[in-house]
């Protein structure tokens, strides 16, 4: 079997992309042929079908309003994109395609290609972007769901992507593929890594027969846990934005100057979080910047607890189910895709989104019983194995894809 693997990033760039790369190497190692469609960028890993990526589109990046009009208008549909993959597509004739992120940089144009040479689709849908202009279903700062029922002109009208320009192209891209061009009717099945994903949609009035709730998985043999150590301080890991609840998390460090933590990872926030640090003079919290791997798996192995203050829907985050293989209890927000997996005293502990007070609470009390701790990182490690085990993965993903087929 063939099968085309779609992402606008081609380099690590945050979950959804960790798990395409790993999605890659798992069909490789199982004697599967995998094709590569993404987007060119300096930071991409090698690819043997680079020439036909698409040329970089960086919506961050301001370079003159002409050159902003061409963007806007490839945000929609790119016709670049349209042409590359079907060079791609004669060239390799894959059998199947699996789509991740592909909004805005590749734009379902590219659905259009391969309904075309009837290549049978699959969506991960790795956020909300189904249901969503800003992928989020969180804005100003707080959980969102304005534009239900189509209502996508709240995009513009409370500026999700706090940028206008962007903000009205995202409202416009929804009613372009969704209302008038059908553009995901195209898509053939759906996976989603959380039950919370499927019921979301279902709300929103999604049908959902086609879809296929699998959760997210991890390399077991790599993250192993380290018998009979609890470790030291807190860890929080991953993206420094306002969605993820970092501020929760240092509202509580000021009442628990005994305990350390350490914070991995880079985003917006960074520099607002290095000023609060230091405007309380908190000398229990350690930046120690982006850190993946082996790296971060260390880092991780030494911590007592991880820490997921998110304050927006998580859908199912790989850096939970990391935390779990190596058997470290998770505090988390009781909220959407943590919830499902962080079950209270079972397999880590959790509390009410954005209350730090409780955050604070909950650390308190269970930080210091290490064999409360020691017991809950096994019941972590076994969920995993039973739940998010790389071979079982495999399997469901493949007999979607020959179902598909036949």
């Amino acid at each position: 079997m063939k099968i085309l693997q779609i992402n606008k990033y081609f380099y690590r760039r945050g979950g959804s992309e960790v798990y395409m790369f790993n999605l890659i190497d798992l069909l490789r190692k199982n004697g599967y042929q995998v094709i590569e469609f993404s987007m060119s960028d300096e930071k991409n890993e090698k690819s043997d079908y680079s020439k036909y990526f698409v040329n970089k589109v960086d919506f961050q990046k301001r370079e003159g309003f002409f050159k902003e009009i061409a963007k806007a208008f490839k945000a929609l549909y790119s016709f670049e994109a349209a042409k590359n993959l079907e060079a791609l597509i004669k060239a390799e004739k894959p059998d199947i395609a699996h789509l991740h992120n592909f909004n805005f940089q590749l734009t379902p144009s590219i659905l259009f290609v391969l309904a075309r040479y009837k290549i049978p689709v699959v969506w991960t849908t790795h956020d909300y972007k189904l249901i969503c202009p800003n992928f989020k279903l969180f804005t100003e700062g707080e959980l969102c769901e304005r534009c239900k029922y189509h209502k996508y002109y709240n995009c513009f009208v409370y500026n999700c992507f706090d940028n206008r320009a962007m903000s009205f192209l995202a409202m416009v891209e929804m009613y372009l593929h969704k209302l008038i061009l059908g553009s995901y009717e195209k898509i053939n099945a759906f996976v989603s890594p959380s039950k919370f994903l499927v019921t979301k949609c279902f709300e929103w009035k999604i049908n959902v027969s086609s879809f296929n709730q699998i959760y997210n998985f991890v390399d077991l043999d790599k993250l192993r846990p380290t018998a009979d150590n609890p470790g030291h301080g807190l860890i929080y890991f991953g993206r420094l934005a306002k969605e993820k609840g970092v501020f929760v998390l240092l509202e509580a460090m000021k009442e628990l100057p005994e305990i350390n933590l350490k914070i991995a990872g880079s985003g917006p926030q960074l520099d607002e979080i290095k000023k609060y640090i230091a405007d309380n003079n908190l000398r229990n919290i350690q930046l120690v910047g982006y850190k993946n791997g082996n790296e971060l798996h260390e880092l991780i192995s030494n911590s007592r607890l991880v820490v997921m203050p998110s304050i927006w829907y998580e859908n199912n985050p790989i850096s939970l189910l990391e935390a779990f293989a190596l058997g470290k209890p998770v505090v988390g927000s009781n909220l959407a895709g943590i919830r499902e997996l962080v079950a209270d005293k079972k397999t880590g502990f959790v509390f009410k989104p954005g209350e730090s007070k409780e955050l604070k609470k909950v650390i308190a009390d269970n930080y210091f019983n290490e064999n409360l701790l020691l017991e809950v990182g096994k019941n972590c490690r076994k969920l995993v194995e039973e739940k998010c085990e790389s071979s079982s993965h495999l399997k469901k993903i493949v007999e979607i894809y020959n179902g598909l087929l036949n």
